[in-house]
This record gives structure tokens, C-alpha cells and sequence, in this order.
């Protein structure tokens, strides 16, 4: 089997993509007060929501930053990833049920580690609407797979 997903090796800093769209539904809303028992008024009562200066009910922040964590592992372009280490995360806009979410994908930076098969990625991220709307951005760092480790194993055998 061949591995198309992208290494350490294979990336440098300033490479990016966009990931295809996701539209946010009411089942997504709802889903996520239930699993994570946020149910405040904002998420869930459209007079409220209303009466706060929106056209209606808003997504849960941390739903968006799910949304897009599941969208870059969807993404056509895939890393050999092996963990996520963080997150450093800003919400800069409200989500709305209807919104069709997608990521902007950015290498920031690459470092290696002191282990010679991984290294570790920072990837900085714009999550936007339909519209334009930049409504969350930030960064996420993590560690993927080097094909160095790999050519060693082969050595050795």
C-alpha cells in the first residue's frame, strides 16, 4: 500500500489548501448541546438570541472549532498525522444555522523533534462562512509521521 499522505519532509512552511464546505444544521446544534450539555439560551432559544442582537440562534464556539478539526481531516490534502498536541483557538464571528463552513489550511511552521521518525507542524487556520465571514481562526499544532524513520527500518532489515 502506498502512503499519499504528506511527511514531515514532504511540506515546508507557507504551503496551503482549502478544505471542502460543511453546512451547519439544526441536528448539529442540537447534537452537540446534548453531547457536550451546553444548553444555554444563546444555542438554543431563538427570542433570546434575538433579544441579544442576533437574527437568531448562534452554533456552539468549540462546535465550529470541531467542525473545522473534522474538515482538514476530511480534506483532500492529508498529513501523516500521529497526534494532536493544541490548539490556540479566537471565535471572531457567530455561526448560524444555514452556514457552510470551510478551511482555509496554512503551514506556519515545521520543527523537528529529538525523535528521528516525527516532527511536529503548526497549522494555521481560517474558518470561514459562505459568506466570506472569518469566524474563527487559529492554530494547531501536531505531530506527524517523517519518512526518514522509515528509510532507517528499511536498512535494518
Amino acid at each position: 500500500m502506498i502512503d499519499k499522505r504528506l511527511h514531515f519532509e514532504d511540506i515546508e512552511t507557507g504551503m496551503s489548501w482549502e478544505t471542502g464546505g460543511i453546512q451547519v444544521t439544526e441536528a448539529h446544534i442540537l447534537a452537540f448541546a446534548g453531547l457536550s450539555g451546553d444548553f444555554y439560551d444563546i444555542h438554543m432559544d431563538d427570542e433570546y438570541a434575538r433579544a441579544q442582537g442576533y437574527p437568531g440562534r448562534i452554533a456552539h464556539g468549540i462546535l465550529g472549532l470541531a467542525m473545522a478539526d473534522g474538515l482538514k481531516n476530511r480534506a483532500q490534502t492529508q498529513l501523516a498525522a500521529i497526534v494532536s498536541l493544541g490548539w490556540r483557538w479566537r471565535f471572531t464571528g457567530p455561526i448560524f444555522v444555514g452556514d457552510r463552513l470551510q478551511a482555509g489550511i496554512r503551514i506556519a511552521s515545521l520543527r523537528p523533534t529529538r525523535h528521528v521518525d516525527r516532527g511536529i507542524v503548526t497549522l494555521e487556520f481560517k474558518l470561514q462562512t459562505q459568506r466570506g465571514d472569518v469566524v474563527q481562526e487559529g492554530e494547531n499544532d501536531m505531530m506527524i509521521h517523517r519518512r526518514v524513520a522509515a528509510t532507517q527500518t528499511l536498512r535494518k532489515a
